[in-house]
């Protein structure tokens, strides 16, 4: 099975590799598993040290690797850059709190003896290796949010990158190995999807993490179940973005822009769905209208540029599908709605950034995710009406609220069903705050903290003099 990085601005295969064959796969795992052994009992200062080499290399990498993204997967070069320099600050973040985040807990002195201990703590050990299976969208940073913590706290990774950014998946294992970690401590699988039940039910591999599709978290999450195996899933997400009367219109429009169209509007945490207060709707949907119609769809090398192509042909087949249902119930498109008509992008995967009004449930883009420049806008009456349009999805990633009303944020992170409530700005991730959300987008936590513990043993240790 071959394994190609294609040019979504042109739909050029570059490059084609070949698969890794079982023999390979045997080899990498064990690799995994023996350099654990030994990993495991290296010191935080060693691992930090070993980690901080590896940001220096990727800053030094950063215009190579952030060439490569683009011309695998079609985000803007600009924000490509932006995602190197994300991962090595990421990185430096770890190495830096690790120990710390992983320090020993003691409980109170009280309730330790009236367990009839003389001591008592919360110890944090390594688990062991991990298997990481990635998407193409960010195929840099959601792999180092991963591989950071989980390196830091001992274990070591298999990454099983999407199979359309190949180039990206052998830079980061090789990124680890020229940083000076020891030989098995982080590789990259090239196999495709269906391989991966055989890594992850070998005994060897003890956990897993994926960032992707509902139906690969399920498939993947089913397979660990029936291993009793711990996994860690980050889904999609149709992230609502509140517009209340107190807010800032225009600073709410500009950054809705952004929030929409971020990576070409391939982001799970991308504001989707703009709901806005009937006071302030009028006002708003002009603005965000005239701003993404104003956007610059082209080459995503070209620094000019504002939306690249999307990743693959089959994402743009899909999102133009959800557009004309939406179009053929009832929907009015405000802009959009297309594919560019200019003879330059004819070979791309390009769509113009979109913006629909007039959505009803019985739209699938009402419930589906729309991987792509497309923002649907709803009115409402009122704080409750928002929330339970915002509630009204099978997702729970993230959320955006604008107002100045301190009880309007009081009642939006009551009653919002997500993993985030962003105030007066758009969801991003960072290494200090925990990542995640619930229902259809998944459960556990990356980054922070509670990311780090997520591939820890959490070991009572009670003892007697």
């Amino acid at each position: 099975m071959g394994i190609a990085t294609v040019n979504p601005a042109t739909g050029e295969t570059l490059r084609t590799y070949e698969a890794h064959g079982p023999e390979e796969v045997e080899r990498r795992v064990a690799a995994a598993h023996e350099t654990y052994r030994q990993y495991r009992t290296t010191s935080f200062a060693e691992r930090a040290r070993l980690l901080r080499a590896a940001a220096t290399l990727l800053d030094e990498d950063t215009e190579d690797i952030a060439r490569t993204m683009t011309t695998e997967m079609g985000k803007p070069i600009a924000a490509a850059r932006a995602e190197a320099a994300k991962c090595a600050k990421a990185m430096r973040w770890y190495a830096r709190h690790a120990e710390e985040l992983l320090a020993d807990e003691h409980p109170a002195e009280s309730d330790v003896q009236d367990s009839g201990a003389d001591t008592a703590r919360v110890h944090y050990r390594p688990l062991g290796p991990v298997l990481a299976v990635m998407p193409w969208n960010f195929p840099l940073w959601q792999v180092i949010r991963f591989a950071a913590p989980a390196l830091m706290a001992g274990n070591t990774g298999l990454l099983k990158h999407a199979s359309n950014v190949p180039q990206t998946a052998l830079y980061l294992g090789d990124l680890f190995r020229r940083a000076g970690f020891p030989e098995g401590c982080f590789q990259t699988l090239l196999i495709g999807s269906r391989e991966v039940e055989g890594v992850l039910r070998d005994p060897r591999v003890v956990a897993a993490t994926l960032t992707g599709s509902e139906p690969a978290g399920r498939a993947v999450a089913s397979v660990a179940g029936d291993e009793i195996k711990k996994t860690v899933l980050e889904l999609g997400g149709s992230d609502p973005y509140i517009v209340m009367p107190s807010a800032d219109v225009v600073a709410a429009v500009k950054t809705a822009v952004t929030a929409r169209v971020q990576n070409n509007g391939q982001s799970c945490i991308a504001a989707k769905r703009f709901i806005v207060h009937r006071n302030v709707y009028d006002d708003f949907s002009e603005r965000f209208t005239a701003a993404m119609n104003a956007l610059t769809v082209g080459d995503p090398l070209d620094e000019s540029t504002d939306v690249g192509p999307l990743a693959t042909e089959q994402g743009r087949a899909d999102l133009e599908g959800l557009v004309d249902d939406a179009v053929e119930k009832g929907a009015t498109a405000l802009c959009g709605g297309h594919r560019p008509e200019d003879e330059k992008l004819r070979n791309g995967w390009y769509y113009r950034p979109t913006v629909l009004t007039g959505i009803t449930p019985e739209m699938r883009i009402h419930r589906e995710e729309a991987f792509g420049p497309v923002a649907t806008v709803y009115p409402v009456a009122d704080i409750e009406e928002a929330v339970a349009v915002a509630n009204d999805s099978p997702f729970g990633l993230s959320s955006n609220v604008w107002t100045r009303s301190q009880e309007d944020v009081a009642f939006f992170v009551r009653d919002l069903e997500a993993g985030g409530v962003f105030v007066n700005g758009m969801t991003a991730s960072h290494p200090a705050l925990p990542f995640g959300g619930i229902k259809r987008s998944g459960y556990g936590r990356e980054l922070a903290g509670h990311g780090i513990r997520e591939f820890c043993n959490v070991t009572t240790v009670w003892q007697r003099a």
